[in-house]
């Protein structure tokens, strides 16, 4: 991106006390190993601090979210504008034994939550060990895994709006769906008040290791993967249709349908996000015309496709 143009933006950036990195290698943060670098990332030091900041913020300066980018294709061009992630002042979890809760920044890891709730013996939150994103992200997209969500489990969530406010909403304010919150898309998700029952943590810990026990069976945890490439359609399962499609271990480049799982894509060292993208959306394609079902992604793809796609920061 041109110094003059960075320059620009950087001269509309609020003062802040956290954390600000100028054209930031994100590649080295996401679960794919891929994509371009963030022109600005921002990791605040508090909740005060992306309050603030986002108050300040011009509104015509893009604006990205990204939590542990595991389920996150960050395309070659990079991210323009600023990109926020949630450092280690978001990362705390702490349970409540008498109340069967369990409180979580946003940026706190699925498994650290089950962790923290088996050693006061709450029971209900052994999936989230088996989901590698942050709290916040598994709100916004109601991640879920081995038949359960986290909109069932979820008692309260906080949320900082572009327009700085700190909001919060009850689980049955959130309008959830099948991977798909109802919050407007600009909330960024700070805290979690998350429920479960009491049960003998011993029992609690041998369901943990069932549920990675499976995952590492039927998934390509050790390859550099995006997580579920595209979301189960009504009455089917994606990974079901992209096999009958003929599209097991289908490749582009360094980029691959993985064989143990179908509905993961793979880099196997020196694939591009391009390359990624494009094997998707051929596994979209020949679904389609097998199944006449169109696949919907469930990797969040961000940034621009290449360099020379600058034209939004003519308007900043």
């Amino acid at each position: 991106m041109a110094a003059v143009q960075e320059n620009i933006l950087i001269k509309k950036i609020p003062p802040v006390r956290g954390l600000l990195q100028r054209d930031y290698p994100i590649s080295q943060s996401t679960w794919f190993r891929v994509g371009g670098n963030a022109q600005i990332l921002f990791e605040p030091a508090d909740a005060e601090d992306l309050s603030e900041f986002l108050f300040r913020l011009d509104e015509r300066i893009p604006l990205t979210v990204i939590g542990a980018a595991s389920n996150l294709l960050v395309r070659d061009g990079g991210i323009p504008g600023v990109t926020v992630r949630l450092g280690k002042p978001f990362s705390g979890v702490c349970a409540q034994k008498n109340s069967f809760e369990v409180i979580a920044s946003g940026s706190a890891i699925g498994v650290k939550v089950s962790r923290a709730a088996q050693k006061f013996g709450i029971s209900g939150l052994e999936f989230l060990s088996g989901i590698p994103g942050t709290v916040g992200g598994a709100i916004r997209m109601n991640a879920g895994a081995f038949g359960s969500e986290i909109s069932e489990v979820l008692t309260q969530a906080k949320a900082v709006s572009r327009q700085g406010e700190i909001l919060t909403f009850g689980r049955d304010e959130m309008d959830f769906d099948y991977r798909h919150n109802g919050c407007p898309d600009d909330l960024i998700f700070i805290s979690a008040i998350i429920s479960g029952r009491s049960e003998d943590p011993d029992l609690i810990a041998e369901r943990m290791l069932e549920v990675n026990s499976a995952r590492s069976v039927s998934q390509p945890i050790k390859a550099r993967t995006g997580g579920s490439t595209f979301k189960n359609p009504p009455n089917s399962k994606a990974w079901q249709l992209i096999d009958s499609a003929g599209c097991r271990g289908l490749m582009r480049g360094q980029a691959q349908v993985s064989p143990q799982h179908c509905n993961f894509l793979i880099n196997h060292g020196r694939a591009s996000a391009s390359d990624l993208e494009e094997l998707g959306e051929e596994v979209r394609k020949r679904v389609f015309i097998k199944h006449g079902i169109d696949l919907e992604w469930e990797i969040k793809r961000v940034g621009l496709k290449d360099l020379a796609s600058t034209e939004h920061e003519q308007h900043i």
